[in-house]
């Protein structure tokens, strides 16, 4: 099963507001022409569609996942890709194609965030104005350009900030040098308090189905939240401030009673989701639990193409956390050899199990873009580093109750910080959040050169080599080629 010859295109299920119709029902509005697209409110629908439509492009679906987890200590590649070994292998290089494919769909999820954000204002049509629709849909625009640049700022670094869109193809307009990674930031923090001025509400109405498929006032703070936890200068404080907006939020999220409905497949756009994708099968569909679930529920026998390490296993078994153990992982007998499980066909692995159906490729399973069990969590550690420890702790055991483990307790905010990032792992395995918590607590060059992980077919520990200078991806060779205003990270030629 060669997976770079997998392209999927699938256009984004998210209902109309303010009508019976539903997004299914618009083109997005790059299938018109530029001299007739923004005229009218159902236009400024389409438009807004288009840049919803990202959410179901390759990186969203699970690339994603592969430069969280599987860059981390948390999933080896599989599959018969070698540009996913590598980047297990933490050995990227420029000319990876994955590098390429993930920068571009980001920047052409910001280019129809742009083009949104332009137009929009423009069109004269009294529709658009009712129930202050058209303020919603530029809140919404300028909300999903945030989260994609908050995505290439953590890939990259410093990126070409391009804030409107482009016309020309002249390389005076084309190419545009990278800007710092705080001024990235800090256009990604002016477009979510943009958003927030009024704009993007609490919640659409009464469909959860609406409510956790769109840019919501709960979303901009939770993604704050991670902006001013992530960035170089954070500020704690702001974190507190945006994870309390969301856990005190009039959309009354709250965490479920049992975990394991959060990855049921039954129980999607639940009281704990934040935002999540809507895919609803046919061609609104994930592959990507096709690419990752066992023989038993894929239906086939190639080889997967990620699964859940060693060290992730004994993480959830030191600490007695079987309810989330079973909800991640699925161990089964696997027709190939596997160089960390058996070396023998036929010997039981572990499977990436937070998804549970395929459906030949049109899965309605689905990524959380945010929950509330993170922002918790987040919680946790900012009051952890602004020295509140008790409150921390009582944060971090409502997650640890609802999985039946026990109570922690802690008087060291180094040790309960490190207790704090375990549960992160634990909590959120294949959610596409290890490597960002990692980097965040400086602790990713010695996690991956302290990992010990045995290939069985040498009986050799696996060396990562890992430098301060692979916390950043390089950027994708034919982009330098393009551009030749980009210039390289450090540490890659």
């Amino acid at each position: 099963m060669k997976f770079k010859s997998i392209r999927i295109f699938i256009l984004a299920s998210l209902p109309l507001f303010g009508a019976c119709d539903s997004y299914l029902d618009l083109n997005p509005i790059s299938d018109a022409t530029s001299s007739n697209a923004y005229n009218t409110a159902s236009d400024a629908e389409a438009v807004l569609t288009g840049v919803y439509d990202s959410f179901q492009s390759e990186y969203y679906i699970w690339d994603n996942v592969i430069f969280s987890d599987i860059i981390s200590d948390n999933y080896y590649a599989g599959g018969d890709n070698p540009e996913v070994f590598s980047v297990a292998d933490l050995d990227i290089q420029p000319v990876n194609g994955r590098l390429f494919s993930n920068w571009s769909q980001l920047y052409s999820a910001i280019a129809k965030a742009n083009v949104t954000l332009q137009k929009v204002p423009e069109i004269n049509d009294p529709k658009i104005e009712v129930g202050n629709r058209r303020a919603q849909i530029l809140g919404e625009a300028a909300f999903l350009r945030a989260y994609h640049y908050f995505q290439l700022v953590n890939l990259w670094g410093g990126v070409p900030l391009i804030l409107e869109p482009v016309a020309s193809t002249n390389p005076e307009v084309t190419q545009v040098p990278r800007s710092s990674v705080n001024d990235v930031y800090a256009q990604i923090i002016s477009d979510l308090e943009f958003a927030l001025d009024e704009k993007l509400p609490d919640s659409y109405g009464s469909d959860a189905s609406v409510n956790k498929a769109r840019a919501t006032r709960g979303a901009a703070h939770a993604l704050l939240a991670k902006v001013y936890a992530q960035k170089p200068d954070r500020d704690y404080a702001k974190v507190l401030e945006y994870t309390d907006a969301v856990i005190n939020s009039p959309a009354g999220y709250r965490l479920l009673a049992d975990y394991r409905n959060l990855f049921d497949g039954n129980t999607y756009n639940n009281a704990e989701s934040i935002m999540e994708v809507q895919f609803i099968g046919g061609p609104e569909a994930n592959f990507g639990p096709q690419l990752l679930l066992p023989p038993s529920v894929s239906g086939d026998t190639w080889r997967k193409f990620m699964t859940p390490s060693k060290n992730l296993i004994n993480a959830f078994d030191q600490a007695g956390d079987v309810i989330r153990k079973e909800s991640s992982i699925l161990f089964e007998s696997a027709p190939w050899a596997d160089e960390f499980w058996s070396l023998q066909v036929n010997g039981v692995i572990p499977f990436a199990y937070k998804w549970k159906e395929a459906n030949g490729w049109a899965s309605t399973n689905r990524q959380y873009i945010f929950r509330l069990g993170d922002i918790i969590l987040l919680k946790a550690e900012a009051l952890n580093a602004l020295g509140r420890t008790a409150e921390a702790l009582e944060a971090l055991n409502s997650i640890r109750t609802r999985v039946n483990l026990p109570e922690l307790s802690s008087t060291n905010s180094e040790e309960l910080g490190l207790l704090i990032e375990n549960e992160r792992r634990l909590e959120l395995a294949q959610e596409a959040q290890r490597w960002n918590d990692l980097k965040r607590s400086g602790r990713a060059v010695e996690v991956m050169n302290n990992l010990v992980e045995i290939d069985l077919r040498t009986n050799q520990p696996k060396n990562f080599n890992m430098t301060q200078d692979k916390l950043l991806l390089p950027i994708p060779q034919q982009e330098i080629n393009r551009n030749p205003l980009l210039t390289q990270n450090p540490g890659y030629n």
